[in-house]
C-alpha cells in the first residue's frame, strides 16, 4: 500500500520532501507532478527499481527513460553538450521539454538506449521537483505518467491513488497539473528533430 502525501504546490513542506527522498533511496517508485504532467520517478542507480518502474509502465529497455536535472551543469555530467546544443537547452530550460542527448560514461550502461548509446534528460520547472532533487542532491529517473494500453496521462492525486496504490510506493500529490507530457526533441544529429510534441513550444527551438 502506498503512502500519500499532500504536498504544497508552491512551497513544498521540508519534512515531507525529505521523507519521500528516503523512500526513493531505499528503493522506492514515486508518483510526482512536473511542469508537464505527472511522472513514476526512482534511484538512479537502483536496478530493482528501474526495472519495476519498466514493469508499471509496460515499457522495455529500448523506451528511453529520463534523467530528471536540477539545471544544466548537471545534464552536462550525463550527456555530451557542446556549444550548439548548450545554446540550444540554455534558450529552453527549465522546461517542458525532454531532450535525446549522446549519453557520457557516467550513465549507467543498462540506462542509455540499447542501440544507441543516448539517453533522454529534462529540467524540470515545478517546485515540488526542485525540492526533490535538491534534497537527494543528484537526478531522479523517470517516466510520463501514461499506463499500459492507454493514451492520456494520469494527473490527479486521487486517481492516482486508486489506479497504483497497491503497485508503487508514494504518491506526492501536489495538485493538478497538465495532461500534456513533455516536447521531445533528438539533439544528436546535426539539426534538431522532433520526437513528440507536448507541452513544450517546438518553435523555440525552430521547429
Amino acid at each position: 500500500m502506498s503512502q500519500f502525501f499532500q504536498v504544497h504546490p508552491d512551497n513544498p513542506q521540508p519534512r515531507l520532501i525529505k521523507q519521500a527522498a528516503q523512500i526513493i533511496h531505499s528503493g522506492g517508485i514515486v508518483a510526482v507532478p512536473t511542469d508537464s504532467c505527472y511522472a513514476l520517478v526512482c534511484h538512479l542507480d537502483d536496478k530493482a527499481a528501474v526495472e519495476r518502474l519498466r514493469r508499471i509502465r509496460g515499457i522495455d529497455e529500448k523506451h528511453h527513460l529520463t534523467l530528471l536535472c536540477r539545471d544544466l551543469s548537471e545534464i552536462g555530467i550525463y550527456a555530451r553538450v557542446d556549444n550548439r546544443v548548450f545554446r540550444l537547452l540554455k534558450a529552453t530550460t527549465p522546461g517542458p521539454y525532454t531532450f535525446i542527448l549522446e549519453a557520457t560514461r557516467e550513465v549507467p550502461r543498462r540506462l542509455s538506449h540499447a542501440s544507441r548509446k543516448t539517453i533522454g534528460l529534462r529540467v524540470p520547472e515545478n517546485p515540488i521537483m526542485h525540492a526533490l532533487l535538491a534534497e537527494l542532491n543528484q537526478p531522479l529517473l523517470g517516466a510520463t505518467l501514461i499506463l499500459p494500453g492507454e493514451e492520456e496521462t494520469l494527473n490527479d492525486g486521487d486517481a492516482i491513488r486508486e489506479r497504483l496504490e497497491k503497485l508503487i510506493d508514494l504518491i506526492i500529490d501536489g495538485g493538478a497539473c497538465s495532461m500534456e507530457p513533455t516536447t521531445v526533441i533528438d539533439l544528436t544529429g546535426g539539426e534538431p528533430e522532433l520526437v513528440r510534441q507536448g507541452r513544450g513550444d517546438a518553435a523555440r527551438l525552430g521547429l
